[in-house]
């Protein structure tokens, strides 16, 4: 528990996941709605998954990242508000 709480305290991470949670989708489009650098992404999905918070799963060329873990959907649920 206290890994995924690591991997869900920052900020660009918790929006990583919150848009996830919505939409799986691929390290471009998480570009895209964010604004930040492909590396920087991609370092934040590491810590995700290596939380086990995100699993990884190749379409062509694209991987497709969503969200597994059932405790962190409800926190970002709560932190959402629903």
């Amino acid at each position: 528990m206290s890994e995924v709480l690591k991997a869900l305290a920052h900020a660009s991470r918790l929006q990583i996941v919150a848009g996830l949670k919505k939409d799986g989708c691929n390290v471009s489009e998480i570009q895209r709605q964010l604004g930040l650098p492909q590396s920087t992404i991609s370092q934040h999905l590491k810590t995700l998954r290596q939380a086990g918070v995100i699993v990884g799963r190749r379409e062509g060329t694209n991987v497709c990242y969503t969200v597994v873990h059932e405790w962190a959907r409800k926190i970002i649920a709560m932190v959402e508000g629903e």
